[in-house]
């Protein structure tokens, strides 16, 4: 069974989703994939879980790197769940390129190549946004590309943790 709470943010209301292992969701309202992965019997409950990451966004927004990461349990599949764990490596503050991702799940499943737009797809059905950092995940040549949450969402997030984006491209 899955669980919903809604919390508010500076960029947005969003949606939070959890079971009883952990956070198995935090969408923004209206953002690509919203509630994708929800049990369509989800109930409205105030869980510890979810007391946790409001204090964690609390922190995050107030332009703080938090100290402690709450419950996760990551749903998907198994290439997917091995791209969002690579994603919970990239440091605050810090990005990374689909192509260093994709080099470096290569590296660790023993194969000679990854597709960037594979790593790519799975980044962008992260059901997890911001605690998951899809958004540190820039273009080959430093540009932001997408985001699930939209672009001004990801220039938002990463100029709240220091990134300069004023001399970013931004690709749509």
């Amino acid at each position: 069974m899955q669980y919903i709470s809604t919390c508010k943010s500076p960029i947005g209301n969003i949606l939070l989703a959890a079971d009883e292992i952990g956070l198995t969701g935090l969408w923004f309202d209206g953002q690509k994939y919203f509630a994708h992965n929800l049990d369509p019997a989800h109930e409205e409950k105030n869980l510890p879980v979810f007391k946790s990451v409001r204090k964690w966004l609390d922190i995050y927004f107030a332009g703080q790197e938090p100290d402690f990461i709450p419950p996760v349990h990551l749903i998907g599949t198994p290439f997917q769940i091995s791209i969002w764990k690579l994603l919970r490596q990239i440091p605050y503050g810090q990005t990374a390129t689909y192509g260093e991702l994709a080099r470096k799940i290569a590296e660790e499943k023993g194969l000679a190549h990854m597709s960037a737009q594979a790593v790519g797809g799975a980044v962008g059905h992260n059901p997890i946004s911001i605690i998951v950092p899809c958004h540190r995940v820039a273009g080959s040549d430093g540009s932001l590309t997408g985001y699930a949450g939209g672009v001004d969402k990801k220039k938002y997030l990463l100029s709240l943790e220091g990134v300069d984006v004023d001399n970013r491209m931004i690709l749509l």
